[in-house]
């Protein structure tokens, strides 16, 4: 009976182990997404996140304002992208992400987080 018990146990707990990398850990996607840098802030009650929204258009208009666009919404864990994030703030974009299956609360508000980004000109 004490095999049974401790195999049921140890069984658990791998399946448990591997649930939470898939949920919080495991990379869903990756991708590029390239905007208007809208907004760029720290915030959180307990834990402080970098949090960024950025405007993706598909029409341009010829005063540069984007006609049709939707917002795709951001975390950064890192500090020195967001201090690039920071300074690029206005301008037009490209940002590299992953794509979590769920989210921690001090990995950010959502499941994109931003590795890296680069000014387009």
């Amino acid at each position: 009976m004490k095999k049974i018990i401790l195999w049921t146990a140890v069984i658990g707990l791998v399946i448990l182990t591997a649930f939470v990398y898939w949920k919080y850990f495991y990379t869903y996607s990756t991708g590029y997404r390239a905007g208007l840098l809208q907004k760029f802030s720290y915030r959180g009650n307990v834990f402080k996140t970098y949090e960024g929204e950025l405007v993706l258009s598909s029409i341009q208009s010829n005063k540069n304002v984007a006609l049709a666009s939707e917002k795709f919404l951001f975390s950064v864990t890192d500090p020195v992208v967001a201090r690039k994030m920071e300074q690029y703030q206005g301008m037009m974009v490209t940002v590299h992400y992953e794509e979590k299956n769920g989210r921690l609360p001090w990995q950010g508000d959502t499941p994109y987080i931003v590795d890296s980004v680069r000014l387009e000109k």
